[in-house]
């Protein structure tokens, strides 16, 4: 099941702070601060822009603004001096799971006043559940480490939400390795219908089995979008002098001059985010990368255009 059309998204008139993630950051617990962004902005929407989408025609409705005009049956308007759009059989039946890794390295945040990569993939997975389940079709979630962790069943009710974020405001009580490429074929084995997968992660993992187990996804018919949430420290290695450097999921340290090694450094991780950005569109699955100090509502209109860009081209 793909996503092939998006609508044209209007925000409200809100003030920019609402999304800055360091606003967000100081709003707690999760649930005000996902509808502090949720109704500051995804609101605004004229419609939820996640569809499914069939070649089956099913039936006529009304046009309203932001659907794609190409869908517009110009022989009813010619008739009825109304406009209609084509309505496809399951363009009303989009059914996904959001996956978050709450792996440790998840838990990093280069500033204190900065969202962490957890708490960044937390609000970008509730703005989608909100989306999904208010256009009543059915969303799920999941929290995963080396193993599925908690598993919410997909639901179109609104109340959905609400158990999305009891769920994700629980302490974190198991251990949290990494080991993705195990809990993705967990989930495959869970899953017996075409499902939207939306993978939240750092993706800090051995990149082979992790690339073999989203190929098992996509070859079981589901459409697959990679969200790769970094710090922005982790990229550009801003550090200027000697320093203790922790690792991020277990006791190995290393005291290093950065300046010797920032460079290999950059070129080390710029190889991996490559490397993994080409294996996921080989094997035809969306792959969309995201720094925690961008704007939230940027992110996700980017998000939302990057996915109707794509749709368009398949």
């Amino acid at each position: 099941m793909s996503i092939r059309h998006l609508q044209t998204l209007t925000p409200v008139k809100n003030s920019p702070k609402y999304f800055d993630p360091e606003t967000l950051a100081q709003i707690r617990p999760l649930s005000l601060r996902a509808r502090t962004l949720i109704e500051g902005w995804l609101a605004g929407m004229h419609r939820s822009p996640l569809r499914g989408q069939s070649l089956e025609f099913s039936q006529h409705r009304e046009y309203v603004p932001g659907d794609d005009m190409r869908q517009v049956d110009w022989k009813v308007f010619a008739r009825s001096d109304k406009h209609y759009v084509r309505q496809y059989e399951d363009e009303t039946t989009l059914t996904a799971m959001v996956l978050i890794d709450r792996s440790l390295s998840m838990d990093y945040r280069s500033q204190p006043q900065r969202l962490s990569k957890l708490d960044y993939a937390n609000l970008i997975a509730c703005s989608l559940v909100y989306l999904i389940t208010s256009q009543q079709d059915s969303v799920g979630l999941a929290t995963v480490s080396s193993q599925v962790d908690d598993w919410l069943r997909p639901s179109s009710l609104p109340a959905q939400l609400d158990t999305v974020f009891a769920l994700l405001d629980q302490p974190i009580q198991q251990p949290r390795t990494s080991g993705l490429a195990l809990a993705l074929h967990q989930c495959a084995q869970r899953l017996n219908k075409p499902h939207l997968i939306v993978v939240l992660s750092d993706w800090l993992d051995d990149i082979e089995p992790t690339l073999q187990a989203l190929k098992l996804l996509h070859c079981a018919g589901h459409d697959l979008l990679v969200m790769h949430l970094l710090d922005p420290w982790e990229v550009s290695f801003p550090f200027d002098q000697t320093c203790e450097f922790l690792g991020l999921e277990g006791n190995d340290s290393l005291v290093a001059d950065p300046l010797l090694i920032a460079g290999a450094y950059r070129q080390a991780m710029a190889d991996l985010c490559r490397q993994f950005q080409m294996g996921c569109l080989s094997i035809n699955c969306d792959y969309y990368r995201l720094l925690t100090d961008q704007s939230l509502s940027v992110s996700l209109s980017n998000l939302l255009a990057h996915r109707l860009l794509r749709g368009n081209r398949k």
